[in-house]
């Protein structure tokens, strides 16, 4: 905090430090104008990976069995690493824990498989040997999943949507399936995790299609599972695969392993919910007309695709026609080429709509989003993104600085405006309440 002496009277500027790309950026409010800064409760990872997986496993959730206890010999076992997982510094550890469980009841490395989960439309082109580690790969049997495959298998079609579902037919083939992946929050699946590990990890495009173009119902939103067609589609989804056990883990806004949870399919993933809740859960009682976010800085703002995610999860904290800065250094450019054409050929919502219906494809919904949230709200991005794309195909105003977009904004909505800031925009989930609400 600093003082600037002016002739008549004395502003005092609160500095807040936003993470943009391997660094950060300062973005100086008028104190009278600053509401506060929206973060998530600062929790300190794990000192020992290998002892917490080891933990959850020997205390399955919701009535589950240990694998040790229902798996045998001579079980083949399917471990599907669901995409949100790819960042996970600890699936290694987390595969040589379940790899001594499943040794010492004596299935044998190669009776086991794993499958890399599909980012929805195509195969995730991970480094093998960074996510599982070399001894695993000298282990066990690893592949990728091709949702375009000629060779999926047709399991059923959900009662609650009539989604025909396609699954790998390595993992139908499994004796025993589990699933590993990431809870986080999830712009409109609710959440992350869970069931996803099956969709869209494992299924066909046309079972992902289906399901996703569900996002243009009201309740298709971050933090909200009840009633939420997307994800009660890829439950009944995962119930038809026949999971056997989960593991889902959740990480601090560092990165760093938290807490894991494993178990019952609906049960586990439930309780992982709650816990990021707690995290990443922030209520507020009154909403700004500017709000300042921060996509998270590196790995996470690589893309304006990427970056889009911070967008969706301010929105509850902004006002109607209230301006959005967005911080992203977008160092990669934007990301996905369906996102750009789709921003670039369709101008107005409805035809968005209309497209999503008729021939969805991925980075589509990132353009919905995107249109969605223009509507209402002016975006000012501060990115190293050239003018030309994020102004005349994202339609998206710029500025060069972090001060330069919080002028911008304030031409836009007046200089009393109340401001937010949110330093970790991909993670949390700010939520707005009524003061008289917060008192009931």
């Amino acid at each position: 905090m600093f003082c600037v002496i002016c002739s008549l009277f004395v502003i005092v500027m609160v500095d807040v430090w936003l993470p943009y790309g391997k660094t950060d950026v300062c973005v100086r409010v008028p104190a009278r104008n600053l509401l506060g800064s929206i973060v998530p409760v600062q929790t300190v990872g794990v000192s020992d990976v290998k002892k917490e997986f080891e933990r959850a496993l020997s205390e399955p959730i919701g009535g589950s069995r240990r694998l040790s206890e229902f798996i045998k010999p001579e079980s083949k076992v399917v471990i599907v690493l669901d995409n949100d997982s790819c960042g996970c510094k600890s699936f290694s550890d987390f595969l040589l824990v379940v790899l001594a469980e499943l040794n010492a009841v004596g299935v044998v490395d190669e009776r086991i498989t794993v499958i890399f989960g599909s980012d929805g439309f195509e195969a995730v082109a991970s480094d093998a040997c960074v996510v599982l580690g070399e001894e695993v790969l000298k282990r066990v049997r690893v592949v990728t999943h091709d949702v375009k495959s000629a060779d999926l298998v047709y399991v059923g079609t959900t009662r609650s949507h009539g989604n025909k579902v396609f699954l790998n037919p390595v993992f139908v083939a499994a004796d025993v399936r589990i699933l590993l992946g990431g809870v986080g929050v999830h712009y409109y699946a609710g959440y992350s995790g869970g069931r996803s590990g099956v969709l869209s990890g494992v299924c066909g495009v046309e079972t992902i299609r289906y399901n996703t173009a569900m996002m243009l119902n009201g309740n298709a939103k971050a933090g909200v599972l009840e009633d939420n067609p997307v994800h009660e589609d890829m439950t009944e989804i995962a119930r038809l695969a026949k999971v056997d056990f989960i593991v889902n883990f959740v990480e601090n806004s560092k990165g760093e392993l938290v807490k894991v949870f494993a178990g019952d399919l609906e049960a586990a993933f439930l309780e992982a919910v709650k816990f990021v809740n707690e995290l990443y859960k922030i209520t507020v009682n009154s909403r700004a007309d500017i709000v300042v976010v921060s996509a998270g800085g590196h790995l996470l703002d690589l893309t304006l695709y990427q970056a889009c995610t911070a967008l969706e999860n301010a929105l509850d904290v902004v006002k109607r026609n209230g301006v959005i800065v967005l911080v992203a250094e977008c160092s990669k450019g934007y990301g996905n080429q369906v996102f750009y054409d789709w921003m670039n050929r369709l101008t107005d919502l409805k035809s968005t709509e209309k497209e999503i219906k008729r021939t969805f494809a991925l980075g589509g919904h990132k353009a919905y989003g995107l249109l969605k949230i223009l509507q209402n709200h002016p975006i000012i991005l501060l990115s190293s993104l050239p003018d030309y794309y994020a102004t005349t195909v994202f339609k998206l105003k710029t500025a060069r600085a972090v001060n330069d977009a919080l002028t911008e904004a304030f031409k836009l909505a007046g200089s009393a405006s109340r401001v937010w800031t949110i330093p970790a925009g991909y993670c949390s989930l700010p939520e707005y309440k009524a003061p008289e609400d917060l008192k009931n």
